[in-house]
């Protein structure tokens, strides 16, 4: 006769009375859930136990995906629980019952063959072996949203979960997300502010304004509190560069249908990925403004790739483009160009371009600051987009309380790189290195004669 199985969840872990639905609706085989808490609720230990109770029942892989893999391994792998001292994953996965450890790579095996493994969802399509059968998304609200793009149909193949666990960061895909699914008989759903729990009292949570106020000032002390004890998504991302003249593009009506005026040139705003992604934004400039028309977004593509997508765009949705911009390193020699310029390489694809030169990142933020007062976006086509640049912020140095002089580098950079490429370049004509002949890009470019309804 076998033996009893293991007694899981481990070390005599039990949800707190507010966590109980959540942990419910999960044991209960639940495949969606949604849990907006607030900081210190205990997200991811619920998640993790429920993580480790799988593996016993259904084996397979399963992903703990974190905004950054670095960012994973401090939060996750090596944190410890201020409660018991002990590191997080010894407490849900003890060493008995997961003995294979391989620290480098943040991953377990557990004695039945299942795998679990730490992960950042910047890197969440280069990660190999079998595809996984449950994930947690953690800090869901600053992860790159294309993530779940990417694993959902995976999970919806083979029966798997999803399990989201956040506080919000404004208005960004983090607020859609929960807002799209609160309604939805698949999903579990919940909000928890400070309010809702007895975590902290009153008194706490005066101190924490008030420490909040003391590092970041009064406006953004403010907001990080209502994010992360209040839970709500009304406040722009802390730092954010651009969070308060989205939100007022917002209330004047600028983030809507802004559909492709077929009088008018389409521009093209471009930041190159070598290792990570290529962000192209579409642009037309109408009487003063810019229109925002499209966006594109992509990994590990090839040039033939994006000249490919400028042709379908070009031959399947009417668009006669005008200039296309691209970043400083257009002009360096890489080995994926076997030595030659990427520009050239453009060029023979039957391309265009402008390498602009390279500006200073402050000076580039302020220009595209000035340029997004003026700026209309297309909310469907361009959502990725809008997101990359509300979340797109400064990089604080927890050390010295401070900020740091360079932005943050994470998946949302791309659209907001591309974004200063074209600021920079769209108050005048490009720097000199424009090929001396037109490509086939501009034949048949029509003549502007009159305003378009394009804002209607």
């Amino acid at each position: 006769m076998p033996g009893p199985g293991p007694v899981l969840p481990a070390n005599n872990w039990r949800c707190r009375g507010y966590q109980v639905p959540l942990w419910r609706y999960l044991r209960g085989g639940g495949k969606r859930a949604i849990a907006v808490w607030h900081r210190r609720a205990g997200k991811d230990d619920v998640a993790l136990h429920h993580a480790a109770c799988s593996m016993f029942e259904r084996v397979g892989t399963y992903w703990h995906l974190l905004p950054e893999a670095a960012q994973a391994r401090k939060a996750v792998w090596d944190a410890v629980n201020p409660n018991t001292g002990m590191k997080r994953i010894d407490e849900a996965f003890p060493r008995n019952l997961w003995p294979r450890r391989l620290d480098q790579n943040m991953f377990l095996e557990s004695i039945k063959g299942s795998t679990w493994q730490v992960v950042g969802s910047d890197n969440y399509n280069s990660l190999v072996g079998s595809p996984p059968v449950g994930v947690v998304f953690s800090e869901w609200a600053l992860a790159n949203p294309s993530a779940w793009a990417y694993i959902r149909p995976i999970l919806r193949e083979n029966g798997g979960w999803a399990v989201f666990i956040y506080t919000p960061r404004g208005r960004n895909h983090g607020a859609t997300f929960y807002e799209g699914a609160k309604d939805d008989d698949e999903w579990f759903t919940q909000v928890l502010s400070a309010d809702d729990t007895p975590v902290f009292s009153n008194a706490d949570l005066a101190q924490e304004l008030k420490e909040f106020t003391r590092e970041l000032g009064k406006e953004d002390g403010e907001a990080k509190f209502l994010q992360e004890y209040m839970c709500d998504f009304n406040v722009a991302v802390v730092g954010s560069y651009y969070g308060r003249l989205l939100s007022e593009a917002e209330k004047d009506g600028r983030i809507c249908a802004v559909p492709h005026d077929p009088a008018l040139k389409v521009d093209t705003w471009w930041d190159l990925g070598h290792s990570d992604a290529t962000s192209i934004w579409f642009a037309q400039k109408r009487f003063g403004e810019f229109a925002l028309i499209d966006y594109h977004e992509a990994t590990g593509g090839l040039l033939e790739d994006f000249a490919k997508l400028l042709i379908e765009k070009r031959e399947n949705e009417g668009y006669v483009f005008g200039r296309h911009l691209w970043p400083h390193d257009g002009g360096h020699k890489t080995l994926a160009s076997k030595g030659r310029p990427l520009n050239e390489l453009f060029y023979d694809l039957g391309f265009t371009v402008e390498v602009q030169p390279r500006h200073d990142v402050q000076v580039s933020i302020t220009r595209s600051r000035q340029v997004l007062q003026n700026c209309w976006f297309d909310r469907e086509r361009c959502e990725l987009g809008l997101d990359s640049l509300r979340q797109y912020r400064k990089q604080w140095d927890d050390k010295n309380k401070t900020y740091r002089p360079r932005p943050l580098h994470d998946w949302a950079s791309h659209g907001a790189d591309a974004f200063r490429t074209g600021a920079m370049a769209v108050h005048g004509p490009g720097p000199g290195n424009v090929r001396p002949r037109r490509s086939r890009d501009y034949e048949g470019s029509a003549q502007i004669t009159q305003p378009s309804s394009w804002a209607a």
